[in-house]
């Protein structure tokens, strides 16, 4: 088995940290990957039981850094995402911490820009928008993913609404 991810690794030792502390990690004083010290945006996805168990992200950086990021990220998901109670202390080794990093968002003209495998979708009109990430179990089609990411925004598919694409590195 290959060694876990240091995106993965500081996800869950956020969420610990946090468990036992009541508070945010602090940044680890030792290196950080370089990929970790420029700012990106960074969702953190948890699973349980193959189960969606919690998932919150920012699409532009709002920390110095990806490493901060991901902290912050990590401890909304467990705590913070509307769809789910708390997760416990107790569930925390049977969690499954994904964390995708994602590349600036670029505005497209047409749907037929994207590919749900390799993209995510940023669906936009007024101060609503809805976020899909790519290569999501199920999502097959651009059509499908773009009806995804307006329902989570309550936009109608029918309106005009701004459509974005970005790319993402995955951390399992």
């Amino acid at each position: 088995m290959s060694a876990e991810s240091a995106p993965v690794a500081l996800a869950k030792e956020s969420l610990r940290y946090f468990m036992a502390n009541n508070q945010p990690l602090p940044l680890p004083s030792g290196p950080i990957p370089p990929e970790l010290e420029r700012p990106a945006g960074v969702f953190v996805s948890l699973k349980k039981n193959g189960q969606l168990r919690g998932c919150i992200g920012t699409i532009l950086p709002t920390q110095p850094s990806a490493a901060k990021e991901i902290i912050r990220n990590a401890v909304s998901a467990a705590v913070e995402d509307p769809r789910f109670p708390r997760v416990t202390e107790s569930e925390l080794a049977e969690l499954e911490i994904s964390v995708d990093i994602l590349g600036t968002p670029e505005r497209i003209d047409s749907i037929t820009k994207l590919d749900p495998k390799n993209y995510g979708v940023i669906v936009q009109l007024g101060s609503r928008s809805g976020v899909l990430l790519p290569d999501l179990e199920g999502v097959d089609s651009a059509a499908y993913q773009v009806e995804i990411a307006c329902h989570k925004a309550g936009i109608n598919p029918m309106e005009k609404f701004t459509l974005y694409r970005f790319q993402v590195i995955r951390h399992k």
